[in-house]
Order: structure tokens, then C-alpha cells, then sequence
């Protein structure tokens, strides 16, 4: 009897959508989940079952990327400003990233003043004038002064609040802005100390990439996250809450689409950049942005983005990006600020502003925005806005019904403009690796770990230490 050889066919291992389209389904998903919430009620005076369990996964994944943000900037910051001791523009960089930060902020709170005086969101509103309340917080110049000074080590901070039934709760939190002059005096420190910094020098940059692999694992959950994150927005807030404030929430959104979908293009065209390359680059950021209403949470994304899709060498990434997440806010601190200033001046009977009012708007949208990186959400910036101008705080409150719908759009627009504002300074420095910034993304939406590095100018050692890290977890 012959021997026959047989052939097995290996299995064909299930192949799930790419990373994008994973994404997609989840915004779907989450949508739906949402209104099947709404549909099902509350139970009694609680959350029912699906709304719960929405928020727990929203929750649970921006915690986790919260988690990351302290470990990456101080370890990226002092890694880079030891790569700079080969960079002779390292001053250069830091003030093109900020004159850049300026000029875009100009341009977006003109927009909103301009939508503002044309649209005149505020005439003829029917918002219950019962809604009238002041912030339970404001900002302030000094409170931006208070907050470069370092509380501790770990530029944490203990906020205590106490419940209806009288029992106290404590949480900790941290100070970015902090946590960024802690890193930046290491850095230096590390560098001025010499050969003796070396071993810290290289835990530093091991421990960086340690973190950066345990972000990518975190990422890979953001489908799941966007479900949880879209449906808990829509059960909580849905779009009914707009009511009588669909006038002024739709100038809000008419002006970020202004600045995402129009400024910024038209920023990278003039730069040499491809708008399109730039979108499908810096989108896995700005849709995460979107549903976690947290430049802080997206950051990590963010940082990834504008390194590989963008082309960003990492020496100078690892400053203005993290730098970006807390003074670079052109909606919250340009487009909202100015919009609502003007809405409550038209609010409110017997006010009206002037050209110096609208030059105080500018001044604050500008230079203030850094007044608000110690703290939580864009009220803050508002409350900073109305104090400079002498409005009525009390107007805050008019708005606040449907401030969770608008931030969802001022995030992306923020997270937006800060990937895109390195990749500006890089490529008029010669840095940018454009090979990188224009190639094709893969499955996980994100440039091929084997496209060519380093062109352009780029540093090519620079170049392959970004490939580094995706290396590995696009295996996964």
C-alpha cells in the first residue's frame, strides 16, 4: 500500500475590521445603545442597568488613559530635553511652537466674534432667564501663576467633596502644567550633571518605552471605549437638551467646523502639508477626543499620532504636545469663550460691548488660555472671559444645560490643533520626516512600521527610535 502524504490547510484566523473601522462601529453602537437607554427609562430615581453599565466602560477606559498621561510626560519631557543636547534650535522650536499656538488662537476667537455679531445668538432667546446661576468655580490670573509652582514631587492634588448624606470623599488628581516644570527641571538637571546622569538618562528612555507599549494596549481598546463613552453622552444629555439654546449651540459648532475643517486645512496647505494626509494622520486622536471630552485622557493618542502618522521627531514632540494639551485650546479658550461672552451680553438687558470689550476677548483668548491648565473644563475659561470684561458671571449658568454637547466638539477641535501645530514647526525647521507624514495608513490607522524613515532633514536615528514603539504592538 502506497503512503500518501496528507496536507492540512492551516486555519484561516479571523480577521477583524481594521482599527478605524472598529471605531466607526463603535460611534454606531454607541448611538444606539444610547437611545435604547432612553427608551428603557430610569429605574426609579437611579440609572437603569444598560445606562450603567455605558458609563463604567466610558469611565473605566478614560481612567485608564488618565493613568498614562503622568508616567508619559515626565518620562518623554526629560528623554527629549536630553535629545536636545544635540539640537542646536531647541530654543527656536519652543518659541515657533508658541508664536504658532498664538497666531491660531487669533484667528479662531476672530471667528467666533465675527459668527457672534453676524448670528446674535443671545437677541430674542427663549432660555429660561430661571437658570441664572453663578459658576461654582472661575478662573483667574493669579490661580495661573499659583499652579507653576509645584505643591509636591508629583504635582498631585487632593480635592475632598462631601455627599447629600453628609460623608466625605477624597480624590487625587494632578497638575499637568506641574508635572511639566517637574520634568523640564530633571531634564536639565540630568543634562548639566554630565556622565553621572547617563544611567538616568537610559532608565528614562527604557521606562518610556515600557509606558508607550502599555498605552498601546490601552488604544486597542478604544472601540470598546467609544460605546461606552457616545452611549452614556446620549442617555445623560441626548439632543433634547438643546431646547432654546439650538441657536447658540449651532454658532458654537458652526465655529469649530470653521477652524477643523477650514483654518487648519488651509494652515497645512500653506505649510506644504496635505490637508488629507493631515486628517487621516491625526484622526484616531480627534474622534477619541470627541466621545472622552478630554484633551488631558487623549493625549497619550495624541502624542502617538503626530510622532508616527505625522512624521514629529520625538525630541520635539515629547514638549509640544503635552505643552499643547494645556495652553493649546482653540475651542475652548477662543471659539466658546467669545461666542458666550457676546450671548450673554446680548442676554442681558442694558449691556453692550464695545471695541475694547472685543479686544479684551482677543487679549484673554490669546494669552489666557494658559490660565486654565490647572483646572477641568472650558467654564473655567468663561468665567476668566466675563470677569475680564465685567459680565455678569451669573450667565454661566444659562448655558450649562447643554455644555456637554459642545464640549465633545471643543475637544476635538483642541486635540486637532495640537497635532497639527508640531508638524507645522517641524516641517518649516527641516525636521518633519515627510516620507512618514505621507504614507499610507495601515489597518490600525497608522503609518507601516517598515516605510522609510528620516527623510528631509529628519534626524534618521530620531526616525527609527519613533518606529520603535509601534513595532511590537501592531503585531498584536
Amino acid at each position: 500500500m502506497s503512503a500518501q502524504t496528507a496536507t492540512v490547510k492551516p486555519r484561516r484566523r479571523l480577521r477583524l475590521p481594521s482599527f478605524g473601522v472598529q471605531v466607526l462601529l463603535g460611534l454606531v453602537l454607541g448611538l444606539v445603545l444610547g437611545f435604547v437607554a432612553l427608551q428603557i427609562g430610569p429605574a426609579g430615581e437611579e440609572p437603569n442597568w444598560l445606562a450603567v453599565t455605558l458609563q463604567t466602560i466610558g469611565s473605566t477606559f478614560v481612567s485608564l488613559l488618565k493613568t498614562v498621561v503622568p508616567p508619559l510626560i515626565i518620562l518623554a519631557v526629560i528623554s527629549s530635553i536630553a535629545n536636545l543636547r544635540n539640537v542646536t534650535n531647541a530654543a527656536r522650536l519652543a518659541w515657533k511652537t508658541l508664536l504658532w499656538f498664538a497666531v491660531t488662537a487669533l484667528v479662531s476667537v476672530a471667528i467666533g466674534i465675527a459668527l457672534g455679531l453676524v448670528v446674535r445668538p443671545g437677541v430674542n432667546s427663549s432660555v429660561d432667564p430661571g437658570t441664572v446661576a453663578e459658576p461654582s468655580g472661575s478662573g483667574s490670573w493669579l490661580a495661573f501663576i499659583e499652579s507653576l509652582v509645584p505643591a509636591n514631587f508629583l504635582g498631585l492634588a487632593a480635592d475632598t467633596s462631601a455627599a447629600e448624606d453628609g460623608t466625605l470623599s477624597t480624590s487625587l488628581g494632578f497638575n499637568v502644567l506641574q508635572l511639566i516644570v517637574i520634568a523640564i527641571v530633571l531634564g536639565i538637571a540630568a543634562v548639566k550633571t554630565g556622565k553621572a546622569a547617563e544611567p538616568f538618562i537610559s532608565f528614562t528612555e527604557s521606562a518610556l518605552q515600557v509606558v508607550l507599549k502599555a498605552l498601546w494596549w490601552i488604544i486597542r481598546l478604544a472601540p470598546i471605549g467609544t460605546v461606552g463613552l457616545l452611549g452614556n453622552a446620549v442617555y445623560s444629555y441626548g439632543w433634547t437638551t438643546i431646547g432654546a439654546l439650538g441657536k447658540y449651540t449651532l454658532t458654537v459648532y458652526l465655529g469649530l467646523a470653521l477652524v477643523l475643517f477650514v483654518v487648519y486645512p488651509v494652515l497645512a496647505r500653506v505649510n506644504g502639508l496635505s490637508p488629507v494626509k493631515y486628517f487621516t494622520g491625526a484622526w484616531p486622536a480627534i474622534q477619541l477626543a470627541f466621545v472622552s471630552r478630554s484633551s488631558m485622557g487623549t493625549m497619550p493618542v495624541t502624542q502617538r499620532v503626530t510622532e508616527q502618522n505625522l512624521g514629529v521627531p520625538r525630541y520635539y514632540s515629547a514638549f509640544a504636545v503635552p505643552f499643547g494639551a494645556t495652553t493649546k485650546m482653540d475651542g475652548c479658550a477662543a471659539i466658546y469663550p467669545a461666542i458666550s461672552a457676546i450671548f450673554i451680553a446680548q442676554f442681558f438687558p442694558d449691556i453692550s460691548l464695545g471695541i475694547t470689550d472685543y479686544l479684551l476677548i482677543v487679549f484673554v483668548s490669546v494669552i489666557g488660555s494658559a490660565a486654565t491648565a490647572g483646572t477641568t473644563g472650558a467654564t473655567v475659561m468663561l468665567t476668566l472671559t466675563l470677569s475680564t470684561l465685567g459680565l455678569p458671571l451669573e450667565g454661566v449658568g444659562l448655558l450649562l444645560a447643554v455644555d456637554p454637547i459642545l464640549d465633545m466638539g471643543r475637544t476635538a477641535v483642541n486635540v486637532a490643533g495640537q497635532a497639527l501645530i508640531p508638524a507645522i514647526v517641524a516641517k518649516r525647521e527641516g525636521i518633519l520626516d515627510v516620507a512618514r507624514y505621507n504614507a499610507p495608513r495601515d489597518a490600525s490607522g497608522f503609518v507601516p512600521l517598515d516605510e522609510p524613515a528620516a527623510e528631509d532633514g529628519a534626524d534618521r536615528e530620531e526616525a527609527e527610535e519613533v518606529a520603535k514603539v509601534p513595532a511590537g504592538a501592531a503585531k498584536e
